[in-house]
């Protein structure tokens, strides 16, 4: 370990998404994700049986009965697990599951696993509490009002302000989530912008849903929106 300071778009990837990371790593157990909390997907099979009724009319409004469905951040495949359970007689459907994690064993052989979302997609993407997990970089207001980088440090965490927010950053700030008195946060949502618009790109026709915590721009939290648990 050492005391290199970054900033928290790169300290959260490490986290998250390293080969340590929470998503990647082997120790986390084979349950993945579930093992540690519970999302709609987790909680009842009825989320699984809206999205198959979504997906079913996808494909009568195109008219086909033949539809893709694309899982981003699938986890260890339990949403495609439970459509497929849920459909009706009659629809083929080419499931994918859009996931850093390896493909876990037993899994549905007609579930495809890939790191990116297939191009050209007919039917619906779906992202269920994926776009929280895009590493994004937080700001702070410094006491002179000047909204500040913040960095963390690899060895404890620890965190200082770095450079002030520049660039595209600042007009996202300025647009999307003004800051203005000392300690004030925020996160930059352009990573979280630029993966949403690559995901829903690859639909050609169809629908691109995310499901999603939210707040309204005016009734930003003063604070940020970060949050970690241990233990469950």
């Amino acid at each position: 370990m050492t005391d290199e300071w970054r900033g928290w778009r790169e300290a959260a990837e490490a986290a998250l998404y390293g080969d340590e990371g929470f998503y990647r790593s082997p120790l986390r157990g084979p349950e993945g994700p579930a093992g540690h909390f519970r999302t709609s997907v987790h909680a009842s099979p009825l989320f699984a049986a809206a999205v198959a009724r979504l997906l079913t009319g996808i494909a009568r409004e195109l008219d086909t009965r033949t539809i893709t469905l694309v899982d981003v951040g699938a986890g260890r495949g339990e949403l495609l697990t439970g459509v497929l359970a849920a459909l009706p007689d009659g629809l083929e459907v080419t499931p994918y599951a859009v996931e850093v994690a390896d493909r876990p064993p037993g899994l549905d052989p007609r579930i495809r696993w890939c790191a990116e979302p297939p191009a050209g997609i007919t039917g619906l993407l779906f992202a269920n509490e994926w776009l929280d997990n895009v590493p994004a970089e937080v700001a702070e207001v410094d006491a002179a009002g000047v909204p500040r980088y913040v960095q963390v440090r690899t060895s404890d965490g620890a965190e200082r302000l770095g450079a002030p927010v520049a660039g595209a950053d600042a007009a996202w700030l300025e647009r999307w989530w003004p800051l203005s008195a000392p300690g004030e946060r925020a996160e930059i949502g352009r990573p979280r912008d630029a993966a949403w618009a690559r995901a829903a790109g690859c639909v050609e026709a169809g629908l691109a849903v995310a499901v999603d915590y939210t707040h309204v721009r005016d009734a930003r939290p003063p604070f940020g929106t970060l949050t970690g648990f241990r233990g469950g």
